[in-house]
């Protein structure tokens, strides 16, 4: 089993604070929820994690098995088995899908795949999540629509087999056919191996990713944690009632998309 554990941690943008302090752990074989209002910090926590360099750490902590997260590079954190399933890929011309998850799945291993050992496992997991097969040998996310990329993204996180997958949105821009395909995908990698925290603002994806835990984030403070009644709660009632426990939800400007070359950039906190 692992373990990430996150303790009072503060990150900004700029000179705005946007988490305030958030504690939370989680170990492989749970399936943690994040739910809450737009512009409160759930992209931003994913973000942090993974070491985006626009997210500034000012306080806390994040470690992995008790490894300072960070004091890691991005590279680094998904070297020891972290993976950020992105809201909006980028597209990489020039560079073409095939390449870059053999790319990357070499980089987590000590001995390269061989070719013919990446086309078997590329093939079966393409076909297992009803992909177009000529997607391997178009640019990365290039001309892909919205649905062919969060599959991307998807395969790439079963390529890759991290301890943790942090899935931002993943469930946007799919339709149900697409959305049910890529729900089986997490369900199969489901193990004491495998942990997930999911951001989705739907029932229906918790509906299929059915959570051990579930968070409320607001203001960018975790206001509320639970099991699957409060996903229940919010799909029927929506987050009104937080102000009953004192709790208002503000909104932030609209954020701006996480950029793959932004996020591979080797940046040390």
């Amino acid at each position: 089993m692992s373990t990430l554990i996150i303790k009072d941690l503060h990150v900004k943008v700029g000179e705005k604070e946007i988490l305030k302090g958030i504690d939370l752990t989680m170990n492989t074989g749970e399936v943690h929820a994040i739910m809450g209002p737009n512009g409160n910090g759930k992209s931003t926590l994913l973000s942090a994690i993974m070491g985006h360099p626009k997210y500034e750490v000012t306080q806390g902590s994040i470690t992995l098995d008790g490894k300072d997260v960070l004091s890691m590079s991005v590279d680094e954190r998904s070297v020891n088995g972290l993976f950020l399933g992105m809201q909006y890929p980028s597209e990489i011309p020039g560079v073409t899908n095939s390449d870059f998850l053999r790319s990357v799945m070499n980089a987590r291993r000590e001995k390269p795949l061989s070719l013919f050992q990446f086309i078997r496992v590329l093939d079966k997991n393409i076909e297992e999540l009803g992909m177009d097969q000529n997607l391997a040998h178009r640019y990365l996310n290039e001309g892909f629509s919205g649905g062919e990329k969060k599959r991307n993204e998807i395969l790439q996180m079963k390529l890759l087999e991290p301890k943790f997958a942090l899935l931002d949105e993943i469930d946007s821009g799919l339709d149900v056919d697409a959305l049910r395909i890529v729900a089986e995908a997490i369900n199969s990698m489901k193990s004491d191996k495998f942990g997930v925290a999911l951001v989705s603002h739907y029932e229906r994806m918790f509906e299929l990713v059915r959570p051990t835990h579930v968070h409320i984030l607001v203001a960018g403070k975790i206001v509320q944690n639970g099991g699957y009644e409060l996903v229940e709660k919010i799909d029927n009632e929506g987050y009104e009632w937080l102000k009953e426990l004192g709790v208002e939800a503000y909104k932030e400007e609209e954020k701006a998309p996480i950029l793959l070359e932004n996020c591979a950039r080797k940046e040390h906190q």
